[in-house]
């Protein structure tokens, strides 16, 4: 195996490589998309959001880097990963505390709603002096 033969083969497989994570983030990027416009109340969607800003986003970014090798574009590319990576959850923390201030509820299903309603104990106190 000569050395130009063998270097065609480490580029083949860095483009397959990265063709695969860059293909498999924008399958995550689609799949939370179709999430935030198909899902019921707020909560569900900051999750459909959630998973195209870690995995999409992680999965695309990682592609573009071992696409550019090591050079000043990988380093770029690799500060914007970590900050998504860190300010991602903070952001989606904070409009999930906005949502619940205003008074927003995550949607429960019948049987969650029904389970949780027979979990709730009854207080004792409200049914006092009722016979007096």
């Amino acid at each position: 195996m000569s050395q130009a033969s063998s270097l065609d083969l480490l580029y083949l497989m860095i483009d397959v490589l990265s063709g695969a994570m860059i293909l498999a983030g924008s399958f995550f990027i689609i799949v939370g998309a179709i999430g935030l416009i198909r899902m019921p109340d707020v909560f569900t969607r900051m999750h459909a959001v959630s998973v195209i800003e870690t995995i999409g986003a992680g999965l695309l970014l990682s592609g573009l880097m071992i696409q550019a090798g090591p050079t000043l574009l990988a380093l770029k590319l690799f500060f914007v990963f970590v900050l998504f990576f860190f300010t991602a959850p903070v952001a989606t923390h904070a409009i999930a505390q906005a949502a619940l201030s205003a008074g927003e509820t995550p949607q429960l299903s019948e049987d969650r709603r029904s389970k949780t309603a027979a979990a709730t104990p009854v207080n004792s106190n409200d049914n006092e002096g009722a016979d007096d």
